[in-house]
């Protein structure tokens, strides 16, 4: 439980006070090693947005994210991890130290775990924030239960629309599938199952234009792009699915980012540079969840502490 020396150097400086982020702080002040979280707003990531989190083991009745990431970060200052409510600027990883430059000053660390996160692409209508959590959805793993038995919208044609869409049939009533065009983008695996689905309905060419709601989300108004008509879709909850963007920017010309601008690194969290290691949303995974990512957490010590141990031994 130690923090920072006199220069300024921390053995580990954590980019991202998300699950990944905080559970790395926890595992390296219990190694003994200094911890730094660098948090831009508060602790909890895309977490802290989600009312209600029922697949996270050990809450038999689901827990608030926010209430999820408060308590994360508090085991991790128990212990000795220090938290720091600052932008990264720039980052300089080749160097010895690496060099984080934010807005409230520079940090030194001997190893950096970049837990910066993806963010959800938004269909940018009015009111988006404002429903979002009320009827309106970007994680179909996450929030779908909530709607057994009723009406949805899955907005998008990809992957991860696709897989959606599928998940939700399983637990609702009816799931309505707009998309932009007449087919699919999703890869052919995915377009079988949902033609077959009984309760799953299709909307090609259509656009969402806005929602419909009171203090909660009550239907969507879709546009077709071809014939210009409009369609109001009652239904109880929408989720969308157009894709993530990973929060790399900070990365580029330093690390190596996929097609889609995750870093790539496998299951170990080693990125190509030693002593930087990805975690959570922000890396190359089949799977984004909070409990991946507080895995990858775990990981990433474990790297780290092999790393350190070697150069200092």
């Amino acid at each position: 439980m130690k923090n920072a020396d006199k220069s300024g150097l921390f053995d580990m400086v954590i980019l991202g006070g998300g699950p990944a982020g905080f559970t790395a702080a926890l595992y390296a002040a219990r190694a003994g090693l200094s911890a730094l979280v660098l948090e831009q707003l508060s602790p909890g990531g895309q977490m802290a947005l989600s009312h209600q989190i029922d697949n996270y083991p050990g809450f038999e009745d689901g827990i608030d994210g926010f209430k999820l990431a408060q308590k994360m970060e508090a085991q991790a200052l128990r212990f000795g991890a220090v938290t720091e409510l600052a932008g990264v600027r720039a980052v300089d990883l080749f160097s010895n130290p690496k060099v984080i430059q934010t807005s409230d000053g520079t940090f030194y660390a001997k190893t950096v775990v970049i837990a910066t996160g993806a963010i959800p692409k938004t269909l940018g209508l009015p009111e988006e924030q404002a429903l979002t959590g009320r009827g309106l959805h970007y994680c179909a793993a996450c929030d779908g239960m909530f709607y057994r038995g009723k009406t949805v919208v899955v907005v998008g044609g990809g992957n991860s629309a696709a897989a959606d869409a599928l998940l939700l049939s399983r637990v609702a009533k009816k799931v309505v599938v707009v998309h932009r065009r007449d087919t699919l983008r999703a890869e052919k695996i995915y377009h079988a199952p949902l033609m077959d689905a009984e309760n799953v309905e299709f909307r090609w060419n259509s656009e969402a234009v806005r929602f419909s709601h009171g203090d909660r989300l009550t239907g969507i108004r879709i546009r077709n792009k071809l014939s210009g008509t409009e369609e109001e879709i009652p239904c109880d909850g929408v989720f969308i699915s157009v894709g993530r963007r990973p929060a790399t920017t900070l990365f580029e010309g330093q690390l190596k980012l996929d097609e889609q601008g995750y870093l790539v690194a496998d299951e170990t969290t080693a990125t190509e540079l030693p002593g930087v290691y990805a975690v959570g949303d922000v890396r190359t995974k089949p799977v984004r969840q909070v409990v991946t990512a507080v895995a990858d957490g775990a990981v990433a010590v474990h790297m780290a502490e092999g790393f350190l141990s070697d150069r200092e031994g």
